[in-house]
């Protein structure tokens, strides 16, 4: 059997690799939202403070993690082989559980997710030894530490409502006081500012990132031999204030001398300080399991002792991690950080929601967001109305800013430096307190509730934007909770499997996580990557004739992808696919999405134009009327196609596939027509081309008139199904709408292009 339980511990090797990977994929988020959302530096630089602090925490690593090994359940409670089927649970659950949410980039907590997965797995096992023994459930507390349990779910709670609540504060005073105007304040007030957010994060990396290592633990003849941590507990007060007025004089010194941007240096220490305590301590989430399970297995192949007979009673004692294991580990999170695209899409989410400017909003409102967004517009209403008109406008001349945001602009920040440092350094001084008090804190939450209740204090949740955003914030909260429960759940379940199926169901279950973890990487329907944006939208230099060219890029894009939607609609419906159908009615949501933030933008393009000819505007706003009733068609004809084929409907007769790709072969001459005639661009109106566009608008629409005819002879004559009947003179009449809206917008653009002369 020895050589079983070897073969588990290289697979829970292997598996912690690809922990590590979608673990860090999902953690990135912690400590590189500021200074992304910021843009004081650029990608690399952001990426090189990173993985210093990745390299620097793995090496100090506070070891093996205690939750690991006896902060869930009681380790002498369970033998070696059970304990080995606890972890080779918890490590599948993990990685399917993290490459779940990074796939939705949406982030989590690792630490939930890890102690959640203890907890369900030895649960299971407990029951199950428990009933064996014929034991009562009241007997449980032998095998799981529930005391711990409570601590940690009560953690998550408080850490969600504290770190948003205090980020909320903290930035709102701060805007008050520094304005948006902070760059232009006095040198000392900006060096105090520096001073003190520098001290909370040096602080931080003392107390979360160094606290628990070897380093720390070790006596030193210059603090008269104590340990670093027990003379940073004795004189904690007096070595904040020593630092903080040390830093204050360097950094004013600095400023003075040499210009340095103190907001800039404060969120580049903050990335580093985060990165390594990630590194310094949730590195042990997704390696402390394997590395338990290993050190268990050395323990048990010394013992001679068989594996059923073996007690566990060995994790009690702590063992220091081996520093090749963490250099390793380091390693994989460093090139990780440098190659994922989940983890940049994760990141996304959270500048998504913090962003100040406005953007395409990622989230639907739902009930529950725009209650909340009413029940604090009332709220707040209320404070203002109580609160001397004094105060109300020092606030408003603080909250001011004249920065004029547009759509989609992706060269301005997400948020400013200010509100980047505030992040970092509340996150950091939360952080810190809690690890102080060893109370149980997820650093996911932590860091994404600071940046929303920032967000929420710097207006960044307008009234265009708010109920958007908390939905969004809603829905992340609610995954968060979701991750304990299917970690729980899904863990226990597996560890069930292993128990009772033996080396089959762990090969199985292993060969099931491949297949899942392949396709998440290789899958196709992912339409954030298969299907960009259709439309070009540029932000610079709006003048009348970028317009133009643009808004005839925008109709040809829409052209084009409504006939490739056409036509795999017509193969879909003639194969009976309503799998391929469903992805076509995908791409008609991404068309609509994008046509509404198209039409977003004609605020700005209004308020943004150069030229005082204000008459191609009206064609504009008109052609945005019409585009809007082109994407419902195409979205209404996939709807249906789609719903007839779910449905098990009777599939398209051969008849009506050749009909509809005798209309297909004509929205493609249009289409060609149409390319011919846009590329005039100002002198479309009155060309050859433009007139011979124009000819084939009766064509066409005939052609559906003839179609619609022909089965309502076959209706009378030979047709039998009342659904297939239905379905298609739907699709004949909104793709009859489909053709007249087309042309529609062609005569639109050429008067605009008309009347658009500068």
């Amino acid at each position: 059997m020895e050589g079983f339980y070897l073969e588990i511990i290289i697979v829970l090797s292997l598996l912690a690799i690809g922990d590590l990977i979608v673990g860090v994929s999902n953690d990135a988020v912690n400590f590189l939202n500021s200074a992304l959302g910021s843009k004081v530096f650029n990608y690399k630089s952001i990426m090189i403070f990173a993985s210093a602090g990745i390299a620097l925490g793995a090496l100090f690593s506070s070891g093996m993690m205690e939750v690991a090994r006896k902060g869930i359940f009681n380790p002498e409670a369970f033998f070696f082989d059970e304990i080995i089927y606890i972890f080779l649970a918890v490590m599948i659950t993990d990685i399917l559980l993290l490459d779940f949410f990074n796939t939705l980039g949406m982030p989590t907590s690792t630490t939930v997710s890890i102690v959640f997965e203890l907890l369900g797995a030895a649960v299971v096992l407990a029951v199950i030894k428990i009933y064996a023994n014929n034991e009562s459930l009241t007997d449980i507390d032998t095998y799981i530490n529930t005391s711990k349990a409570v601590q940690i779910i009560l953690g998550i709670l408080l850490s969600v409502f504290i770190a948003f609540t205090i980020g909320a504060l903290v930035q709102t005073v701060s805007r008050i006081l520094l304005s948006y105007n902070f760059d232009s304040k006095p040198l000392y007030i900006n060096a105090i500012f520096g001073a003190i957010s520098a001290a909370a994060i040096v602080n931080f990396i003392v107390i979360k990132g160094l606290k628990g290592t070897d380093f720390a633990n070790t006596s030193y003849d210059l603090l008269n031999g104590n340990t670093l941590n027990s003379f940073l507990e004795n004189q904690y007060v007096l070595v904040t204030i020593a630092i903080a007025v040390l830093l204050f004089i360097i950094l004013y010194t600095l400023m003075r001398l040499i210009q340095l941007d103190v907001y800039k240096f404060i969120i580049g220490l903050g990335t580093f300080s985060l990165a390594l305590a990630f590194a310094g301590n949730d590195l042990v989430n997704f390696i402390g399991v394997p590395i338990a399970a290993y050190q268990s297995y050395l323990a048990w192949v010394s013992s001679g002792v068989e594996a059923s007979l073996f007690n566990m009673s060995v994790l009690s004692a702590k063992v220091p991690t081996p520093t090749v294991f963490l250099f390793a580990s380091g390693l994989i999170m460093i090139v990780t950080l440098w190659f994922s695209a989940k983890a940049k899409r994760v990141v996304q989410t959270s500048l998504d929601l913090s962003d100040q400017n406005q953007i395409k909003e990622r989230f639907r409102p739902n009930y529950l967001s725009r209650q909340l967004v009413r029940f604090f517009s009332n709220g707040h209403a209320l404070v203002v109305s109580i609160t001397p008109s004094g105060i109300n406008n020092y606030i408003k001349k603080s909250m001011a800013t004249d920065r004029f945001y547009t759509l989609n602009n992706k060269n301005l920040p997400a948020f400013d430096k200010l509100r980047a440092s505030i992040n970092l350094v509340v996150a950091s001084v939360l952080i810190a307190i809690a690890t102080s008090l060893k109370l149980p804190l997820s650093t996911t939450y932590v860091t994404f509730m600071v940046a929303m209740g920032t967000s929420l204090a710097d207006r960044a949740w307008g009234t265009d934007s708010a109920v958007y955003r908390v939905a969004g914030v809603v829905n992340v909260i609610v995954g968060w909770f979701f991750t304990a429960l299917s970690a729980f759940v899904v863990c226990g379940l597996i560890t069930s499997i292993i128990y009772f199926g033996g080396n089959w169901a762990i090969l199985s279950i292993l060969v099931l996580v491949v297949l899942i973890i392949g396709r998440n990487f290789l899958s196709k329907t992912d339409l954030d990557s298969k299907i960009s944006s259709t439309f070009n939208l540029n932000d610079k230099n709006k003048s009348l004739e970028n317009t133009i060219v643009e808004s005839g890029e925008n109709i040809m894009g829409i052209f084009e992808y409504t006939l490739e939607i056409y036509e795999q609609l017509i193969e879909g419906l003639a194969a009976d696919k309503y799998r391929k159908l469903n992805e076509v009615r995908q791409k008609s949501k991404v068309l609509q999405n994008d046509l509404e933030e198209l039409r977003g933008s004609s605020f700005y393009f209004i308020k943004t134009l150069e030229s005082e000819n204000i008459k191609p505007v009206h064609s504009y706003i008109n052609l945005l009327g019409v585009l809007h009733d082109l994407t419902e068609d195409i979205q209404y004809l996939t709807k249906i196609s789609y719903q007839h084929s779910y449905n098990n409907h009777r599939k398209i007769s051969e008849l009506q596939h050749e009909e509809l790709l005798a209309v297909l072969s004509q929205l493609k001459s249009v289409y060609r027509v149409s390319q011919e005639a846009f590329a005039r661009k100002d002198k479309m109106m009155g060309s050859k081309e433009f007139k011979s566009l124009m000819d084939q608008k009766e064509p066409s629409l005939n052609l559906i008139q003839e179609e619609i005819q022909k089965q309502i002879i076959r209706t009378r004559e030979v047709e039998t199904s009342v659904k297939n009947t239905a379905m298609y003179f739907n699709l004949l009449l909104r793709t009859k709408d489909l053709i007249t809206h087309k042309f529609e917008i062609i005569e639109e653009y050429a008067v605009m292009t008309a009347t658009g002369k500068d």
